[in-house]
């Protein structure tokens, strides 16, 4: 698999700068910190299958945005999706990156109608878009209420899965998605998509505690 090999080529970026250029062993932890972001981010949005294509500025910003649209509609069946008419508003503010825009409507959504599952995920992730990835308490409140709505489904625990994989929680991102897919119903939507994620998070945290290893072997003799 492509992810693999990014794996293989992050290691070997590590073993470079730490034996091939001889970087401090005081810095080796910062490096496998950055080299974990990296691999985190490379896990939860890559498609190395597609074909590349230039794009302008604006265009990659609308495309990045509508990937949050779209991620949410791969957790959440037809039958779930929210009757309000200002979904379609508030998801055309998300492609535009207006997420505090989106994130107001969807409030006014869900206190006119408190059991609409979609608006309250979507709040949550529009809610933790605006703060760059961090998990407000807004935004963990609208992930509550949407596993109230529909405790069966995948899609809060994803969300916030994500969340954290975006602040460097590696472990506490992985033992959400692990506890998401064990309490959650086999059939349930876009369990097959969740699964994938937490197999390259694995094997990535796999290929992370390979890394801390091999540092915490004792140099050679005559090495610095």
């Amino acid at each position: 698999m492509t992810w693999l090999a990014v794996i293989a080529l992050a290691l070997v970026a590590f073993a470079l700068a730490a034996f091939g250029f001889g970087l401090a062993r005081n810095l080796w932890t910062s490096l496998l910190a950055a080299l974990g972001f990296g691999l985190a981010g490379y896990a939860l949005q890559a498609s190395p299958d597609l074909p590349a294509a230039p794009k302008s500025a604006d265009e990659a910003q609308q495309e990045q945005a509508f990937d949050v649209v779209a991620a949410r509609r791969e957790f959440v069946p037809q039958r779930d999706w929210s009757p309000s008419q200002f979904m379609v508003t508030s998801d055309a503010m998300a492609r535009r990156g207006r997420y505090e825009e989106a994130a107001r409507m969807l409030a006014g959504v869900t206190r006119e109608n408190p059991q609409d599952f979609e608006a309250w995920l979507a709040q949550g992730i529009a809610l933790t878009e605006h703060a760059d990835g961090y998990l407000t308490q807004a935004a963990l409140y609208a992930y509550q209420r949407a596993a109230t709505v529909k405790p069966d489904s995948l899609a809060p625990g994803y969300f916030l899965g994500v969340s954290l994989v975006q602040q460097g929680r590696l472990m506490e991102a992985r033992q959400v998605w692990r506890e998401t897919l064990e309490s959650g119903p086999e059939d349930a939507e876009g369990r097959a998509g969740l699964e994938e994620r937490l197999s390259r998070l694995d094997g990535m945290l796999g290929a992370m505690n390979a890394a801390a290893q091999a540092e915490a072997v004792p140099p050679e003799d005559g090495a610095e």
